[in-house]
């Protein structure tokens, strides 16, 4: 039987294929007088004929790329998909403003900094949009003469 032969019957009683299949140096010769399955099984035994193990895909640039999320890295502009407001949506922006604005304006009618007029007419204009953030805000209240100081 050929080499060749040898090695598909050596593959098939592996359980892999041909180009895995190797034969130990020098024992060439055996391996072509192998006639049978049954004596490509006792060159297996013998160790003459094996199978290199499975190569399989290296895991450590992932658990690297992992690590450096972890540690809040490769989360820039570049790496986001999704369009502009993905992340956080116009409404979720919106909200945290408007909040924002309006606890700042609480805190102002407590330490009683602001009348309650005042605050009425600020508090429409923050749900109107009428200010970018809170320090818009307060020059607005500074400049209307609203802010006491």
């Amino acid at each position: 039987m050929s080499m060749e032969t040898t090695k598909r019957i050596a593959g098939e009683l592996l359980g892999a294929g041909v180009s895995r299949v190797r034969i130990k140096p020098g024992e060439e010769k055996s391996a072509a007088e192998a006639m049978t399955r049954d004596d490509v099984r006792s060159l297996i035994s013998k160790h003459f004929v094996y199978a290199l193990p499975v190569h399989s895909v290296p895991r450590w640039r992932a658990r690297k790329k992992l690590r450096q999320k972890q540690k809040g890295r490769r989360r820039g502009l570049g790496s986001r998909k999704g369009k502009k407001f993905a992340k956080i949506s116009r409404k979720e922006q919106w909200m945290s403003r408007v909040r924002a604005q309006r606890a700042l304006l609480v805190k102002l009618l407590g330490q009683k900094k602001i009348t309650h007029e005042a605050y009425r007419g600020a508090y429409a204009m923050v749900k109107g949009g009428a200010f970018k953030g809170r320090e818009s805000m307060l020059t607005h209240l500074k400049d209307s003469g609203m802010l006491k100081a």
